[in-house]
């Protein structure tokens, strides 16, 4: 039976959003002091994170029939991740080359003490592959380091899966523990509507909509790119793969209104892997694929990092060569890893991504800051639909789809209620 939409999460998280937009508009000064709402909603987030990722990653290692069976499924995640990252880069400086959406932008305000944060935590890529190495095991769960936590539950899972029988009881354990992990999640999510309006009504407050106004191009044209790029080439997957693409985003709309109130698609993680369960995937793929996915396919990111580099180089009036372009492209494959859906981390990555063009001012960063925010949110929906179709295509690839079951939940008009399952 279907829920009332009262009694449903997206639409009280849509309605706060729409309520801090509004706040934040009339009372911006009020507003402004609304951020520890949505700081709050992500800390409680990231507080799960890492044991989800844990669990989930280290239980779908050591439930796979053999170790080569992880290390074909691992193997052909990352060539998928790899080739459709390289597609969304492309197609960022695709479309920046054709739209040219920095044409024209007033830079005479510049303020590059705006960015100096950010270009402080610029790493090389010896300090980003070091960094990946937790100090302790421990350690890597204080910090809330995805790609610390995932090389943990892979060594875990390895481990358990080599201990064969003696490692069953420890595999049981760590299944229990993630449901209860699952239901904290859960419980967490119930306050998404008060960390949307606690985060529309900050943005809007500090930066008004008025800033939105000359920066209106780059803001459409990453939105128009991220849509051509779900409904384009990840449709296409689907297609191929055997679903359609527009009814696996009304699937998952639920967790989408809670991605966009929170700008981070880790708030939607637990979530869409039950979901994607419900639809017939392997829990063993979708526990290795889904958390792996946040660091490495991150599809929004991808095409943030090449559309917004070319933007602040043309509003520059800075040339770029075509070998400064791959350049970018290349580097950008790299930077973007690790890069988590928690708000702020692509801006990060992108700072990161500039320094390889020294002809291209890092202040110029300061030009997208107010509307950075407005971007987060269509890089955390992308990265969000893209790891759900990896699941499902790499579920297919395995040959641990039921494709009747997937068929059937897409095209049913109830939707699934995953705060049973928890």
């Amino acid at each position: 039976m279907k829920k009332p939409l009262y009694k449903t999460l997206y639409v009280w998280v849509l309605i706060a959003i729409v309520l801090g937009v509004a706040f934040g508009a009339l009372y911006p000064g009020n507003a402004i002091d609304m951020k520890p709402l949505s700081d709050g909603f992500i800390k409680l987030i990231k507080m799960i994170v890492a044991p989800v990722i844990f669990c989930t990653v280290a239980s779908g290692i050591a439930s796979m029939e053999s170790l080569k069976k992880m290390g074909r499924v691992g193997g052909k995640a990352l060539l998928y991740f790899e080739v459709v990252s390289t597609v969304a880069l492309g197609l960022g400086l695709l479309v920046a080359n054709v739209l040219r959406p920095g044409d024209g932008v007033d830079t005479s305000g510049l303020d590059p003490s705006a960015v100096a944060e950010y270009a402080k935590k610029q790493m090389t890529f010896v300090e980003f592959v070091l960094n990946i190495i937790p100090t302790t095991m421990v350690d890597a769960f204080a910090k809330g380091e995805i790609l610390q936590v995932l090389l943990v539950a892979i060594l875990f899972g390895i481990a358990l899966a080599q201990l064969g029988e003696k490692g069953k009881p420890i595999l049981t354990f760590i299944d229990d523990i993630s449901k209860v992990i699952f239901r904290v999640f859960s419980l967490v999510v119930l306050v998404a509507p008060i960390g949307a309006f606690g985060a529309m009504a900050f943005v809007v407050g500090k930066y008004g909509l008025h800033t939105l106004l000359p920066l209106v191009k780059l803001v459409g044209t990453f939105y128009l790119t991220s849509l051509i790029f779900v409904f384009v080439v990840l449709g296409a997957i689907a297609k191929v793969t055997g679903f359609s693409i527009l009814r696996f985003v009304i699937y998952i709309k639920e967790e989408l209104f809670i991605v966009l109130g929170s700008s981070s698609s880790e708030s939607g993680l637990a979530r869409l892997m039950l979901k994607l369960e419900k639809l017939g995937c392997s829990k063993r793929v979708v526990n290795l694929v889904v958390p792996t996915g946040y660091s490495f396919n991150l599809d929004g990111t991808n095409i943030y990092m090449t559309l917004a580099a070319l933007f602040i180089a043309q509003a520059t009036n800075t040339d770029l060569t075509f070998a400064q372009q791959f350049t970018i492209f290349s580097v950008a494959m790299v930077t973007s890893k690790g890069a988590s859906g928690v708000t702020g981390a692509g801006f990060i990555t992108l700072a990161a991504t500039l320094a390889v063009v020294p002809s291209i001012p890092i202040g110029a960063l300061s030009l997208i800051v107010g509307v950075d925010r407005f971007m987060s949110e269509c890089r955390a929906l992308t990265n969000f639909v893209g790891n759900g179709v990896a699941a499902i295509v790499m579920s297919a690839w395995e040959r641990e789809l039921d494709r009747d079951v997937l068929h059937a939940e897409l095209h049913s008009k109830s939707a699934a209620n995953i705060d049973a399952a928890i």
